[in-house]
């Protein structure tokens, strides 16, 4: 039998991450045999799909419990493959709330462990890397501050690099007229939550500048007809998935959520304002956990504040539109904004999906 391999991806980033580390361990082992729950991306480089995953959603303090039914059916997927037809390995990546529950079933069968992507301890609950330590034979790690915090807590870790270089095109130069990105998230209720504060951010920019474009930009699991609501009466405002950020790379500057939006806009040099928005009990629990100074990735890479912040109240259309429009009238600050984020590139390091493969199938060796 050839080698088999269960990966659980639970958000679009992870799955687009899980569908170029298939591609590396593909061409470094024909024939080794991929069961996967995800999204789209895996859907198409699996050669076993169990559950649609990244169309359950679940992230926060509240959602997953509205979630129950679909995780608990995705779960019992994995139960009945581990019973089944074992995997010789388990790769869980990010999704944490799921995944430690994959991992725990897998060691429980005797499956090694192999977490790619870790969660975000270093921002919040740190007491997630005792748990990890006792499932996973190894942690694949993206970004080198995470393989020190693995190391210091006796965990097998190897930093890797991040696949998301692989997937980004070169910076581009900025469109003639002015273009803005919007950018509100990948899950449907955190679009829900941001996406009226950016509307209204972007008519008040709209009034000052009458010539402003500005895109909408959707992950490809969330289709045109859930955003027409917002949009239909902006005729200026394109909605677009843009899988090869050619639209992306052209940008003025961006309103994005944290997280991987951030990250891919770092890459591009593209001039950004970083917002989120919680309820107001979960943002007070999330407060009191993060023991971080900044939430944007560019932010924690610089170690300082490179891009300006809107978080919660601060996250209004009047104060978006102050700092984006500061931005829209300097083509100075902009450069200099770009020139900033494209120096923390090299922060990082290229080749992670193949590094990653190799890591995976050294284990199963």
């Amino acid at each position: 039998m050839p080698d088999h391999i269960l990966i659980v991806a639970g958000d679009p980033s992870a799955d687009r991450h899980a569908a170029s580390l298939i591609t590396a361990l593909k061409s470094k082992r024909p024939g080794i045999r991929i069961s996967a729950l995800g999204g789209t991306y895996l859907k198409k480089s699996a050669d076993h799909f169990l559950y649609p995953l990244v169309g359950v959603g679940g992230f926060g303090f509240w959602e997953p419990i509205f979630k129950l039914p679909q995780l608990w059916s995705a779960l019992q997927k994995v139960k009945q493959l581990l019973e089944k037809d074992p995997p010789d390995l388990v790769i869980p990546i990010d999704y944490y709330g799921f995944n430690i529950r994959v991992a725990k079933l897998a060691q429980q069968q005797g499956i090694p462990v192999a977490y790619y992507i870790s969660p975000q301890v270093w921002a919040s609950r740190p007491g997630r890397i005792k748990e990890l330590a006792a499932v996973v034979k190894k942690m694949l790690v993206i970004f080198p501050f995470e393989a020190d915090l693995y190391k210091a807590a006796g965990v097998p870790v190897a930093f890797v690099g991040h696949p998301l270089l692989e997937q980004i095109p070169s910076p581009g130069s900025p469109a003639a007229a002015p273009l803005m990105g919007l950018l509100p998230g990948s899950r449907r209720g955190t679009i829900q939550r941001h996406l009226p504060v950016l509307l209204a951010t972007a008519l008040r920019l709209h009034a000052r500048f009458p010539d402003l474009r500005c895109v909408l930009f959707r992950p490809e699991e969330i289709g045109d007809d859930f955003y027409k609501p917002y949009v239909h009466a902006h005729p200026w405002i394109q909605v677009t998935a843009d899988p090869l950020y050619e639209q992306r790379k052209s940008l003025w500057l961006a309103i994005s959520v944290s997280g991987t939006a951030a990250l891919e806009n770092m890459l591009l040099g593209i001039p950004m304002i970083i917002m989120y928005k919680l309820s107001a009990l979960t943002y007070r629990i999330a407060k009191s956990l993060i023991r971080v100074r900044y939430v944007g990735i560019p932010n924690i890479l610089a170690g300082k504040l490179v891009v300006t912040e809107r978080l919660q109240d601060e996250a209004t259309p009047e104060r978006l539109a102050d700092d984006a429009l500061d931005l829209l009238s300097h083509a100075s600050k902009r450069q200099a904004a770009r020139s900033s984020l494209l120096s923390l590139r090299s922060l990082l390091q290229d080749g992670g999906s193949s590094r990653a493969a190799d890591e995976i199938l050294g284990m199963m060796a």
